[in-house]
């Protein structure tokens, strides 16, 4: 609690604010007080529990959450009794999704949270911001150009903000990429080779929920892979300008169930009669986490999160190959593999002056069991730096505790705090940086239906450049290597 000896302090500083009612103080010592900022989540499934605590623990005092909605009643009550626990049993307002606009004018948010399916983002990121609200947004920002172009128009003529949370920027070992980046250890980035490996338990959890639909997802190279191309278009301080791309389906099908013994593929792990001989089964009831969630409101909307991944029904890939050139006239070359061994990435970054390598390995976990997502091995993790003509070395990895190799914390303190810090990096994105990392899985989707490499600028036209920090010059002078 703040102290009269406190809020004194502000006063005499010149502050201004909130009157602190009820105190019985003088009206020559009431100062101000900072107002909380209002939130309300949209979407309560698996991701939303880490800006539900956030808001409720960490940052309680700068932030308050007013209220949850969705299209599954059950999943949204189990928000609020989640949320009661952390909050002195206080009940937050619950609201289906078709009572969104009541929610707005009820609650009178300042901010709209988005972690719903991906292809309703731009439905509700549109429709806060015509009823007075800005937004933050899980990534992908949404999952086509012509939503993109949606949600360009209404930023447009409301003036509202849009935050896109790419976590990945935060964590303190992709910083450190950035970081050197920037130094010009390298000099100019020329070229980059890119790999995403996602294993056998996390990657075939792609394969089992809506993310399998791409009229839901855009499939991996947007929901998954938008990550990944921000990433590099922030790492590189440049944006994309053309794609092409080849992809396929060829593990989860039904021809794989059969290769590894079973007789078919079925609905769905729970009622399958070769759950036992299936090394893909999930079993919802075994997990506290995804049976709450879940297995325990199936009732409400029919959502099973627990389908086979090799029916044939889906119609996401799982292997795909890119290549991207960028304004700056560097090279992308990308892969994404979704049955791996194991889970993580290899990035290569070749520049005028020498070649850094990236290696991160991420522990096994599904979304909404339990587990820290995306939590870095650190036998796995290396960052190694080789000079022109010169003997490389290694750099000792910077390191983050928590989810997605300790970005969410850092993301969560940028988005929630009480100030906001000075960044050499620019790692907040926003609309033209979510935009840029859509898009790119856009094009690859739009590639893959024409067979021909596509440009970025005809998707969407007319993107503002995004905030970035310089890098080195690329006309500039340079040193003649040793012989």
């Amino acid at each position: 609690m703040t102290t009269r000896r406190e809020f004194l302090k502000t006063a005499a500083a010149g502050g201004a604010g909130l009157w602190l009612k009820g105190t019985g103080w003088p009206r020559s010592t009431q100062a101000a007080i900072p107002a909380k900022k209002r939130y309300a989540i949209v979407g309560t499934g698996g991701r939303h529990a880490m800006y539900r605590e956030a808001i409720l623990g960490r940052y309680a005092s700068t932030s308050e959450l007013v209220g949850l909605c969705d299209t599954n009643i059950g999943r949204a009550r189990l928000a609020q009794a989640k949320a009661a626990q952390a909050w002195a049993g206080k009940l937050i307002p619950i609201f289906e999704a078709k009572d969104f606009d009541r929610m707005i004018a009820e609650t009178k948010p300042e901010a709209i949270i988005v972690t719903t399916v991906d292809s309703f983002h731009d439905q509700y990121i549109v429709r806060a911001m015509e009823l007075g609200c800005d937004a933050v947004t899980e990534k992908p920002m949404t999952t086509d150009e012509d939503k993109c172009r949606r949600i360009l128009d209404a930023i447009r003529k409301t003036g509202r903000k849009l935050r896109v949370t790419f976590n990945y920027r935060y964590s303190p070992p992709r910083t450190q990429v950035k970081d050197l980046l920037m130094s010009g250890v390298i000099g100019e980035v020329l070229s980059v080779d890119f790999h995403w490996m996602l294993n056998t338990r996390h990657g075939a959890d792609y394969f089992r929920r809506w993310h399998s639909e791409k009229r839901s997802s855009g499939g991996l190279q947007i929901h998954k892979a938008t990550h990944h191309f921000d990433l590099v278009n922030w790492w590189l301080s440049a944006v994309p300008v053309t794609v092409q791309a080849t992809g396929k389906r060829e593990f989860y099908t039904p021809g794989m169930a059969r290769r590894f013994g079973l007789e078919r593929h079925h609905e769905r792990c729970l009622t399958c009669p070769e759950k036992a001989e299936c090394g893909f089964e999930l079993d919802l009831a075994a997990n506290t986490g995804l049976k709450e969630l879940y297995l325990d409101n199936e009732g409400h909307d029919g959502y099973f999160r627990d389908r086979c991944v090799f029916r044939p029904d889906i119609d996401i890939e799982d292997t795909l190959n890119v290549l991207v050139d960028y304004d700056n006239k560097t090279t992308l070359c990308y892969s994404v593999n979704a049955f791996n061994s194991w889970e993580g990435y290899l990035i290569c970054f070749n520049g005028t002056k020498g070649r850094i390598e990236h290696k991160a390995e991420e522990a096994i976990y599904l979304t909404a069991d339990g587990s820290v997502p995306g939590a870095l091995k650190a036998e796995g993790t290396y960052i190694r730096i080789y000079p022109l003509r010169e003997p490389g070395y290694a750099g000792d990895v910077w390191k983050g505790e928590g989810g997605h190799g300790g970005g969410d914390s850092l993301m969560l303190d940028d988005i929630f705090g009480a100030e906001r810090k000075p960044d050499k990096y620019l790692r907040n994105a926003d609309h033209r940086s979510g935009t840029y990392g859509c898009l790119v899985g856009a094009a690859i989707n739009r590639c893959l239906e024409a067979g021909r490499p596509v440009k970025i600028a005809d998707l969407v036209p007319g993107i503002d450049y995004p905030d970035y920090p310089p890098m080195p010059s690329r006309t500039g002078p340079l040193p003649m290597p040793k012989k």
